[in-house]
């Protein structure tokens, strides 16, 4: 074999091991928002890539949430889509991204986030005699959910309920569970 096909070779050979390597670290996880979703990634660097995700990301940004969502965790993070952002009453993203409610952007996006990796076979372990899995947030809020067949709840101590779209998009420092509803906290 001349050189120049030695080099192609090992070329060729490389280029699919990484294509493989990159499809193998997708196989497990469903799209998101039109965008693969790697295990290998993090919490960020994957919703990023989310169409459906766009204002979520926005609001990460705005509430300096970033560098906490990158770092080893491991988090459980109910993520509301954009329609979900979008059926909250007329003007609240936009006061929610305003400077000064910073704060307030905190506990409402912290309110959608659990420390652990929490599988939805994990949720549904946790569920008591009382039909619910009871879990504190990262805001110290509560989030409860309950199972009907297949279908998991979510519910808010401000009563909002929420579906799990989307569930079990593992990360590299936890699980994203996609959710219809922005989970308000009280």
């Amino acid at each position: 074999m001349s050189i120049l096909n030695t080099a192609f070779a090992v070329t060729a050979a490389f280029v699919l091991s990484a294509g493989l390597g990159q499809a193998a670290s997708h196989a497990a996880n469903p799209d998101v928002g039109g965008a693969p979703m790697f295990v290998d990634k993090n919490i960020v660097e994957n919703a990023v890539n989310s169409a459906d995700h766009t204002t979520l990301v926005a609001a990460v940004k705005a509430a300096d949430l970033v560098e906490t969502l990158m770092t080893p965790g491991p988090f459980t993070v109910f993520a509301p889509t954009n329609a979900a952002f979008a059926a909250l009453p007329a003007g609240t993203v936009d006061t929610l991204l305003k400077p000064e409610n910073k704060a307030m952007l905190q506990k409402v996006l912290t309110a959608h986030v659990v420390a652990g990796d929490l599988k939805l076979a994990d949720l549904r372990a946790k569920v008591g005699s009382d039909g619910y899995a009871n879990l504190q947030t990262v805001s110290g809020d509560a989030l409860s959910i309950r199972f009907r067949g297949d279908t998991a709840m979510v519910y808010s101590e401000s009563r909002n309920i929420g579906t799990i779209t989307i569930a079990d998009v593992d990360q590299s420092n936890g699980v994203i569970h996609v959710v219809d509803t922005v989970l308000v906290p009280k």
